[in-house]
């Protein structure tokens, strides 16, 4: 008689999940980081130089909601360059805050609020918002 094999949940994570992620989070980023610079330029004043952009980015207020996904992304990044293998724990509880983390809000504060202001504003921004959702749904595990 045949013992039955039982099949145990892989303790490390797919790191082609985060993989799939990472992409669409940077282009989604770099929409964002667009269209605050068009709406910067709009209401201050033209930015000066790439120099005085990335001045902006780092210490400007204006730009400062962008932090939350700038280091989930840096987050993401160094969870693929970790030299132990990920675990399933660690790739859920990223994927996780990139669901948490996108959720905007017409009512909200902070990185929501301005999040649903974006999306209201500029096409580029739903698009990669899109993209975003669909790789979120596409690396969840056993997809």
């Amino acid at each position: 008689m045949k013992e039955a094999k039982q099949s145990q949940p892989s303790a490390s994570g797919d790191p082609k999940r985060l993989a799939g992620l990472r992409g669409p989070l940077l282009r989604l980023h770099k929409a964002l980081v667009e269209s605050e610079r068009i709406e910067y330029e709009k209401t201050i004043g033209k930015i000066q130089s790439p120099n005085h952009f990335l001045q902006l980015l780092t210490t400007d207020p204006w730009f400062a909601w962008l932090s939350p996904l700038s280091q989930l992304i840096v987050s993401i990044d160094e969870a693929l360059d970790e030299k132990e293998p990920l675990t399933s724990d660690m790739v859920d509880s990223l994927v996780r805050q990139t669901t948490h983390l996108l959720q905007p809000s017409e009512t909200g504060s902070g990185f929501a609020k301005h999040y649903f202001e974006a999306l209201q504003r500029d096409p580029d921004v739903v698009l990669a918002h899109r993209d975003v959702s669909q790789a979120r749904t596409t690396t969840k595990p056993g997809a």
